[in-house]
C-alpha cells in the first residue's frame, strides 16, 4: 500500500484555497496600505500577513472539522485570543503626556483577522464590505479627531 508524504491533492479545491488567499492578501493590503500612508506601526505587510494567516487556520479548521464532532468555531476563539496579545503589543501608555497610542493599530489588526476569518470560511461578501468599512472609518475618523482636537486643545 502507497502511504503518500502529503494528502491527496484535490485541484479543484487547491485553486479554491489559492483564491481565499489571494483575497485575503488583497484586502488586507486594502487595509494595511491606508495604515502604511499614515506611517503607522502596523502598516501594509503585517496587516497582509494576520489575514491571510486568519484565513489559512480558519480553512484548516473548517477542513480538519469537516465530517468530525469538531467545531471550527474553536479556531476564531483561538485566533482573537492571538491576535488579541499581538495587538496589545502595539498599544503604548505615556503617562508623563497623558495619552495612551497604538489602540487604533490594535483595532486594525483585529480587524484585519476578522477579514481573515470571513475569507477563511468562504464569506467574501462580509470579508469585502468589513474591508471598504474598516478603510472608510481609518480614513474620515482622522478628519473628525481633527476638528475635535482643534475645538478641544
Amino acid at each position: 500500500m502507497h502511504d503518500p508524504l502529503f494528502v491527496d491533492v484535490d485541484w479543484n479545491e487547491f485553486v479554491r484555497m489559492t483564491l481565499r488567499l489571494l483575497a485575503a492578501v488583497a484586502l488586507g493590503a486594502a487595509i494595511g496600505w491606508e495604515r502604511e500612508r499614515r506611517h503607522r506601526w502596523a502598516g501594509l505587510r503585517t496587516h497582509i500577513l494576520v489575514t491571510m494567516a486568519s484565513a489559512a487556520f480558519m480553512m484548516l479548521g473548517i477542513e480538519t472539522a469537516a465530517g468530525t464532532a469538531g467545531d471550527p468555531t474553536r479556531v476564531v476563539q483561538g485566533i482573537a485570543t492571538g491576535i488579541g496579545f499581538l495587538g496589545a503589543g502595539t498599544i503604548l501608555k505615556m503617562p508623563d503626556q497623558r495619552r495612551i497610542e497604538g489602540l487604533t493599530t490594535a483595532g486594525g489588526i483585529w480587524t484585519s483577522a476578522t477579514v481573515g476569518i470571513a475569507v477563511g470560511a468562504g464569506r467574501l461578501p462580509l470579508a469585502l464590505v468589513l474591508s471598504v468599512l474598516t478603510v472608510i472609518v481609518l480614513q474620515t475618523s482622522r478628519l473628525v479627531e481633527g476638528s475635535a482636537e482643534d475645538r478641544n486643545p
